[in-house]
């Protein structure tokens, strides 16, 4: 008998389980506002060097108010040969009043001088009105600040990933996700007045570490109170959330179009779900972990009044809890660290299987999501394809989770997403639609990925670790999502090697997930030796250990004397 028992006599996945859920699942419409948010508050607008104020006749006679904007910008601007465009980072030093439209019987004997942009920069209004680009002019020797910022918010969340699952293990899920909840609230709201690229980015960076927070802390609340049957359902429609928040983002975003308006909008919700998470019931399983059986039983009597079984709050006592969490109470009085998730042979092979996968899943899908204008279409529709093309990607996810398992999943959406990345290699870059469709597709198996490995890692890892654990893991989908952006510099060395290193990291995070434990149907863990028990390479073994020991307490506690000629007293103990 365990817990899982326990919840399916108190009604299962019942009333309070569907409000439970949908609660902690609405900040979720807001989540990919945070992860996806520099795409438009980091825009690039269209710009080029701006050109001093002429009001005169110039020197070739021709009268400025008479030429059209970009005939006067011929004057002052190089054409990239290549694209045919302006160039956005210099000038010519003296007008070139002979390139304009305007008939000139001149003739352009030597190459024109240019100079970098003096002035500053003059950007188009049209797809964004401002952005942390056009506010401090991160364009040119300054454009790596753009992608920096990005660098810094997952800094932060990767820090929230270690500070956070640790707080949440100690002093409970719900304490915690209410502190994030007001962290996010606040600092996010406070980014919009960021006077500077550096305060922006320490605001950024304390954000992020409260999204992980969030992230973390609603994953483990959501299993912990759901029945062993439904957590796949369960676990793939909380993702949809973060699907429809893709869109969410994509229609405030062009609303708005202003980044400081953007971040208040994105980031003041918070302070709702803050105040309605007063609803939240602490996980009974960490309450019993941490000494706390008598709240743990509190919290029991609650879910099953909200369920419609109001019979079982005088059946369940202390007592009858205890006794489904036998095994967890006697684990509770040891101390767990990082260190136990690599300890023992079976916990060590998922943690080094499961750091593979974070890194890898993170890293391909935000170096395909995180640079939306390289496609040439329009960034709020290529947002809006990247969340829509969730949706089926994680409804054949869910079934392929519900029937294949979540190991054969986890391991084909990360091949296949290796696959589509690899055949975008060979497609010429003049075909824009192919490349598009194919990165999209891409994004629809690295999404189902995600979808996975939240739902895979919660099950593989026993209560008494499960937060340290998500902690740990996630570290490394954090530094993949700081690492993708660096990696689309090597496009200057090879234009194919940063699809081959996103695809190549796929391929080997797929044999490393073959490696990993099936947990379908299969009910949670609660501690390291029921992991141990579970999915131990050689059962027989661990068994005989067992034997042996419980008959070396029999001959203890049956009086046998030791060296010293005293008894043992195990009984006494």
């Amino acid at each position: 008998m365990g817990f899982s028992d326990l919840l399916e006599e108190i009604g299962g996945f019942g009333r309070f389980q569907w409000i439970h859920v949908t609660l902690l699942s609405l900040p979720g419409l807001l989540m990919a506002s945070q992860n996806l948010l520099n795409n438009f508050t980091a825009g690039i607008p269209a710009h080029h060097c701006t050109i001093p104020n002429i009001t005169h006749t110039n020197d070739q006679n021709i009268t400025v108010e008479l030429l059209g904007k970009d005939e006067l910008l011929r004057a002052f601007i190089p054409v990239d040969k290549s694209s045919s465009k302006f160039t956005k980072c210099t000038r010519y030093v003296e007008p070139q009043w002979h390139l304009s439209s305007v008939n000139f019987t001149g003739t352009n004997i030597t190459e024109p001088e240019v100079e970098t942009c003096q002035d500053g920069w003059t950007y188009q209004r049209t797809e964004f009105i401002s952005t942390i680009v056009s506010e401090w002019d991160l364009v040119c020797k300054l454009r790596p600040l753009k992608q920096m910022s990005q660098t810094i918010y997952m800094g932060g969340v990767l820090a929230g990933a270690i500070i956070f699952g640790g707080l949440s293990d100690k002093y409970g899920r719900r304490i915690v996700l209410v502190w994030s909840y007001f962290q996010l609230a606040c600092l996010g709201t406070f980014t919009a007045l960021a006077p500077s690229y550096l305060a922006y980015c320490v605001f950024r960076f304390l954000s992020g570490m409260a999204v992980s927070g969030i992230i973390l802390n609603s994953v483990s609340l959501k299993v912990e109170w759901i029945p062993t049957k439904t957590r796949t359902v369960v676990g793939t429609l909380s993702s949809f959330f973060f699907t429809f928040g893709q869109m969410v983002l994509a229609g405030v975003a062009y609303s708005l179009k202003d980044w400081r308006k953007l971040h208040v909008a994105v980031c003041a919700p918070y302070f709702v779900f803050a105040l309605y998470s007063w609803w939240y019931s602490e996980s009974a399983r960490w309450l019993v972990l941490n000494g706390q059986s008598q709240e743990a039983l509190k919290q029991i009597h609650r879910v099953a009044r909200i369920n419609g079984k109001p019979e079982m709050v005088d059946k369940i006592t202390l007592e009858v809890l205890e006794s489904h969490m036998q095994k967890e109470v006697q684990s509770s009085k040891s101390t767990f660290t990082a260190y136990d998730l690599l300890r023992t042979p079976v916990m060590r092979r998922i943690s080094i299987c499961l750091v593979a996968v974070w890194f890898s899943t993170s890293f391909a899908y935000y170096g395909l999501a995180m640079d939306l204008q390289k496609f040439g279409v329009d960034i709020y529709v290529m947002q809006c394809i990247f969340g829509i093309v969730d949706f089926p990607a994680k409804l054949i996810a869910l079934l392929s989770l519900s029937f294949l398992g979540r190991r054969i999943t986890q391991a084909m959406c990360l091949f296949m997403s290796a696959v589509v990345i690899f055949a975008n290699i060979f497609i010429a870059k003049e075909y824009h639609t192919i490349r598009t469709a194919l990165a999209v597709l891409g994004k629809g198996f690295t999404s189902s990925s995600f979808t996975c490995v939240y739902l895979f890692t919660g099950e593989l890892y026993p209560t008494v670790l499960r937060q340290t654990g998500m902690g740990f893991t996630s570290t490394m989908s954090r530094i993949g999502s700081m690492a993708a952006p660096a990696v689309l510099i090597l496009d200057e060395v090879l234009p194919a090697l940063p699809s081959i290193v996103y695809g190549g990291a796929a391929v080997i995070a797929g044999v490393f997930a073959l490696f990993l434990p099936e947990t379908l149907n299969i009910p949670l863990p609660e501690t390291v030796d029921d992991v141990e028990e579970k999915w131990s390479k050689e059962p027989h073994v661990q068994k005989q250990v067992e034997k042996e020991s419980v008959a070396l307490k029999d001959m203890k506690e049956g009086g046998e004397e030791c060296e010293d000629g005293k008894t043992s007293g195990l009984n006494a103990l």
